[in-house]
């Protein structure tokens, strides 16, 4: 499979940094585009184009992360700050509005009622997604 597009969202945990990498790697195969975003949740009592000063500062100390291991991987990547009702929605739509060909998305490890949990995020994706998904678990 080529992968000329990839779309890379990212929360802040280490498992977004290894999914970088990756990505990097896949891309650099291809000579291909990488997006790396985060999703802004919007609760619904606000409007959608809220600034939430503290979420964003978050998201672009994130995203300059990211943008940094693609550095280090000789590589550039564009990013963005997405701002959303729904998380796993606006990652799909960004996949079909960019014509990814791969989603990847770094998963930490989580319990919930001492099972392990994918939360709605990553299942939403699986199941919507116009393209293949890798996960990469920390």
């Amino acid at each position: 499979m080529e992968f000329k597009k990839v779309l890379v969202p990212v929360v802040g945990t280490e498992a977004d940094e290894e999914a970088m990498r990756l990505a990097c790697r896949l891309a650099k195969k291809d000579k291909g585009k990488i997006w790396s975003v985060f999703v802004v949740a919007i609760k619904r009592a606000l409007p959608l184009d809220a600034e939430i000063e503290s979420e964003i500062k978050k998201a672009e100390e994130i995203l300059d992360r990211v943008e940094s291991i693609a550095t280090e991987e000789d590589y550039e990547t564009e990013t963005d700050i997405l701002q959303a009702r729904e998380v796993g929605p606006a990652i799909v739509d960004e996949a079909v509005e960019r014509g990814v060909d791969l989603i990847l998305m770094g998963i930490a490890y989580k319990q919930r009622f001492g099972q392990f949990s994918l939360g709605n995020v990553v299942p939403y994706v699986l199941k919507n997604s116009p393209c293949p998904v890798i996960l990469y678990q920390q």
